[in-house]
């Protein structure tokens, strides 16, 4: 696949009544914000013909940007040198492509082609918080948007939002409802504080003694390097029929202490999807890399907070608001026992991500431990493989699919390709049919053993 660059522009904002407002305000990044990863992320959309036109999209673009400031900004540091938003109205990025012949949409499997469909994500730090490509298939007269956003910004479901907003601009709708902007303000340690979890080693960890640069340093490089060219994205789709029994077998386990709670204490009894499908891949995996007892494997889970802080956080509000949950497992103990098992630990590490562990967070992450003791995210986009454990990113109830340009919503959305060996990407399936997405990185002789076993219930 050919993909050819037309144009290269800025969009800055655009405001009603072209009355901008002052480009000197600061907004200070809170305590979610600078914990998450220092990293754009990159998703990709496919929307069959007829389309507007590439100038409709970027007037929407610009009309939406008026409204998430933000995204049109910088990152840089406050008064105070601490990170925040500069709202400068740079813009953002804006990318028109072709390709000249395709003989199908090039969706079928993630591949590093993904890639040409997006602006670069790599390059200098400065780079624009948002970039958008448009990318027509003259064969088929589709339409590819690649987008890419700082994650310091927004989280998953912030940024969705952001689309949709895009999508009803574009459309010469109002933008609604508006986002909640008080990232600097809401989040405010207790007086006294009280933190009653540990959080180092969760969300914080502290870095290893500094050494002076030697040939250690060039092996892992190369180490890193050749590991690289050696994973592969794998996509696998579980049908609503397959989901279905899973969450049967998974909710028929009975472990004594793990077993789910009674149906009254649920909504719907039972594991819900999440985490009997991630139970499953959790198991599958760990059997496909070959770990057994004794050997300890840990799941990194997103929790999104809105829900779960008390008062609940408005779903609208437009930032970051994610912790994680760490179930951790015997390797052979979680193979050798049924879905329910890993199901159950899983329910039960998200369940403890609650409102008082939220707010204990904030209470540590303000008491200036963090600086005190030189602690560092355990965010870390640098890793490239993660085995034995997994990170886990759910976009299950995340409303990417409701992008509208006027034509209709998406009949594609995915994760650009992401070769780090131990993600996973859990997507509701492009066909509609009540069924799941899984994107899973892994090393290529795992994956091979992984598609023998994922569609295995046991």
């Amino acid at each position: 696949m050919k993909v050819k660059i037309t144009s290269s522009k800025t969009v800055k904002p655009v405001y009603d009544g072209g009355v901008a407002p002052n480009t000197g305000e600061i907004v200070p990044l809170n305590l979610f914000d600078r914990v998450t990863y220092d990293v754009h992320v990159a998703v990709i959309y496919a929307f069959r013909p007829p389309n507007p036109p590439n100038a409709t999209l970027e007037l929407g673009l610009a009309k939406a940007l008026a409204v998430y400031r933000e995204w049109a900004g910088q990152l840089g540091d406050g008064p105070d040198g601490k990170p925040a938003l500069l709202l400068t109205d740079r813009g953002a990025r804006f990318v028109e492509a072709r390709v000249a012949l395709a003989r199908s949409m090039p969706l079928i499997k993630p591949s590093p082609e993904l890639l040409r469909l997006h602006p670069s994500i790599d390059g200098p730090a400065e780079k624009p918080l948002v970039q958008v490509q448009l990318t027509r298939l003259r064969a088929c007269g589709s339409l590819v948007v690649g987008f890419t956003a700082h994650h310091r910004v927004a989280d998953g479901q912030a940024t969705s939002s952001f689309l949709v907003a895009w999508g009803l601009a574009s459309r010469g709708m109002p933008v609604g409802p508006l986002p909640v902007c008080d990232r600097a303000a809401r989040f405010r340690p207790r007086d006294p504080p009280l933190v009653e979890f540990p959080h180092r080693g969760a969300e914080y960890r502290h870095l290893p003694a500094t050494k002076p640069r030697g040939d250690d340093d060039d092996d892992e490089l190369l180490v890193s390097g050749v590991a690289h060219d050696k994973i592969k994205v794998h996509k696998v789709h579980f049908t609503k029929d397959f989901v279905a029994r899973l969450k049967a077998r998974a909710s028929l386990s009975s472990f004594g202490p793990l077993l789910p709670p009674p149906a009254h204490q649920r909504r719907g009894g039972g594991y819900s999807t999440f985490e009997s499908v991630v139970g499953h891949l959790w198991r599958a995996i760990t059997a496909a890399r070959g770990l057994g007892a004794g050997d300890p494997t840990r799941l990194r889970i997103s929790v999104n907070g809105r829900t779960r802080m008390r008062p609940p956080v408005p779903r609208d509000y437009f930032g970051n608001l994610v912790l994680w949950a760490f179930p951790v497992s015997d390797a052979g103990d979680l193979v050798s026992r049924p879905v329910g098992h890993a199901a159950g630990l899983i329910h039960r590490a998200v369940a403890r991500v609650d409102d008082a562990y939220f707010r204990s967070f904030v209470d540590f992450a303000s008491s200036g431990a963090v600086e005190a003791e030189g602690l560092a995210p355990t965010a870390d986009e640098s890793q490239v493989v993660l085995c034995p454990d997994l990170e886990v990113d759910s976009w299950l109830g995340i409303n990417f699919y409701d992008l509208d340009f006027g034509a209709g919503c998406p009949f594609y959305f995915m994760p650009s390709y992401l070769p780090m060996e131990g993600t996973m990407f859990l997507l509701p399936s492009f066909l509609g049919d009540g069924g799941v997405e899984a994107y899973v990185s892994l090393f290529e002789g795992h994956l091979e053993e992984f598609k023998k076993i994922c569609y295995n219930i046991v």
